[in-house]
């Protein structure tokens, strides 16, 4: 049975994340984690605030999960995006995959980062010294 874990959450423990995602069936494991950068454009950043709209940022992140699971025979999937406050080396977004084979969960964890960064409604506004930037959904 393949296994989807998909939450928005206030703070993200990185830490559950392999015994989230191991499984007898998988000989690989991927996870990327998205930490706060301290510049941003040669300017200071103080942190990021991230706000969203749940309801659909929950069914959208279903989605990207569901068509990785599909397209590349994953075991489980994990995607977890923070909301709230997050200051710099803080982790803000985790993604992982397990499969067969190493192949398949690298892929997979690059398609669901850059899908959810383009398709997901969470917004970030990054907090510098002297002002405050809504950031869109490409850098």
């Amino acid at each position: 049975m393949k296994k989807t874990i998909i939450e928005i959450v206030k703070t993200l423990n990185v830490d559950v994340v392999y015994k989230e995602l191991s499984d007898p069936k998988s000989g690989g494991i991927c996870v990327f984690v998205g930490t706060v950068r301290d510049f941003t454009n040669n300017e200071e950043v103080i942190s990021l605030e991230f706000e969203t709209y749940k309801v659909m940022a929950i069914k959208e992140m279903q989605k990207i999960a569901n068509q990785a699971i599909d397209k590349w025979n994953l075991n489980k999937v994990v995607i977890r995006h923070a909301i709230g406050g997050k200051g710099v080396e803080e982790p803000v977004v985790v993604i992982g995959a397990s499969s067969g084979h190493r192949d398949a969960c690298f892929t997979a964890c690059r398609y669901m980062i850059d899908t959810l960064k383009e398709t997901v409604p969470i917004w970030k506004k990054e907090v510098f010294k002297n002002k405050t930037v809504w950031v869109s959904a490409h850098p």
